[in-house]
């Protein structure tokens, strides 16, 4: 590599982004963790926006904030959510950092404006929280809640999955909800763009399936492009790869699936057939059984196991292009701890635990060798490279 940027093989002068990734996807963010915050009830959200300058945690007690990461993680905002049912259940950044939007078990999905000064944003006091309502006019307020909210990558759109077996499009600009399909036959615990032209959806749900959705051609009412079969349980999250071809999901079989939708079928056509036991992940193990059954019909590319999905929707993703070219998958997990994958081996390459309440979600800083985790404690911690014991002062400039 010195050689060659000795001799510009590059044309830039410099090394290539490749040989940039290259370094640094060998420098794992395992040390720690570093405490960032730490509030009195259950932390379900935790996501760095897409440049990484701030960071949003979602909490069980109505909190949601915004963190400034390169003002060494003051709250940027403080926001106290309107008419919160149970829990926050997601949270999406919009591209421009101007908008937040958050969802509980209600078809309300709340916006707030995250970039005005104003750090105290208490719903409808100091700050209005508008109301975007995903629901018929006969549908009532508690008629269904939504587990998935995400902005689309133009910011007009926001995309949703629901308690009532649904994907909800709505649509920002016209201020009106623009899409229903009923995609499942249970809860659809997921959805996401797949990439930046917003024309294809992921969805995952209860009935273990994962489903693509492309608006551009629906032949039939809630027909979709494609079904991806192999998880045995419900589906907890799925992150798209952002090129339109690759995705993960996270199931309740105790499973990620890496899945290439050039593989999938055109519909559910085989059935796993009938279990031998009854659970739920709500409250019981998985039973030992379970974990020796296979699909008979498994699209997926590759499967990873050692993480524990249980309790709550646990969440997945694919580490960053930036610093690791993608080459890795990490994910929360019930017993504690961060698992970090090697996406093409299968290997476990690192384990995070802190203290002893689930990870729910967790979040990979785009540029910097540093991971967030958000646990049911409370607590909302940072784990990095650099191990002196005193993290260094990033800046994003």
């Amino acid at each position: 590599m010195l050689a060659g940027r000795e001799c510009n093989y590059s044309g830039r002068g410099r090394f290539s982004s490749a040989d940039c990734c290259h370094v640094l996807s060998r420098y794992l963010p395992v040390n720690g963790p570093w405490l960032v915050d730490q509030m009195n009830s259950r932390a379900y959200v935790s996501q760095f926006s897409a440049d990484g300058s701030l960071f949003i945690a979602g909490f069980q007690g109505s909190h949601i904030r915004i963190y400034n990461v390169d003002r060494g993680w003051k709250v940027q905002k403080n926001i106290l959510a309107k008419s919160l049912r149970w829990t926050v259940t997601d949270t999406s950044l919009s591209p421009d950092q101007r908008h937040l939007v958050y969802a509980s078990m209600s078809p309300i999905v709340h916006i707030v404006n995250a970039g005005s000064p104003e750090t105290e944003s208490l719903a409808n006091i100091t700050e209005i929280h508008e109301g975007l309502d995903f629901s018929s006019d006969d549908d009532g307020e508690y008629s269904f809640g939504i587990f998935s909210v995400k902005f689309s990558t133009d910011g007009r759109e926001v995309v949703a999955g629901s308690s009532d077996d649904s994907i909800y499009v709505y649509d920002l600009e016209a201020n009106k909800l623009s899409l229903r399909i009923l995609a499942h036959t249970s809860d659809v615990n997921t959805v996401c763009f797949a990439d930046e032209s917003g024309h294809l959806i992921y969805s995952g749900s209860d009935d273990t399936f994962c489903k693509v959705w492309d608006r551009r051609c629906f032949v039939a009412r809630d027909k979709p492009a494609g079904v991806l079969m192999g998880h045995l349980e419900g589906i907890t999250f799925i992150d798209s790869r952002g090129d339109g071809r690759y995705l993960i999901s996270n199931g309740k079989d105790q499973s990620i699936k890496l899945w290439d939708i050039r593989g999938m079928s055109s519909n559910a056509t085989c059935n796993p057939g009938f279990k031998s036991y009854e659970w739920d992940y709500r409250w019981m193990d998985y039973p030992p059984q379970a974990k020796e059954v296979k699909h008979p019909c498994d699209q997926s590319v590759a499967t990873y196991r050692g993480h524990s999905v249980l309790r709550t929707l646990i969440r997945c993703y694919f580490s960053p292009a930036y610093s690791t070219g993608q080459k890795y998958i990490y994910t929360g997990s019930h017993n504690s701890c961060v698992y970090i994958y090697d996406l093409v081996s299968g290997a476990q390459v690192a384990t995070l635990k802190h203290r002893k309440s689930p990870v729910r979600d967790c979040s990979w800083h785009p540029y910097y060798p540093m991971l967030v985790s958000s646990s049911w404690d409370g607590d909302v911690v940072k784990w990095e490279f650099p191990g002196s014991g005193e993290a260094p002062a990033y800046s994003s400039t």
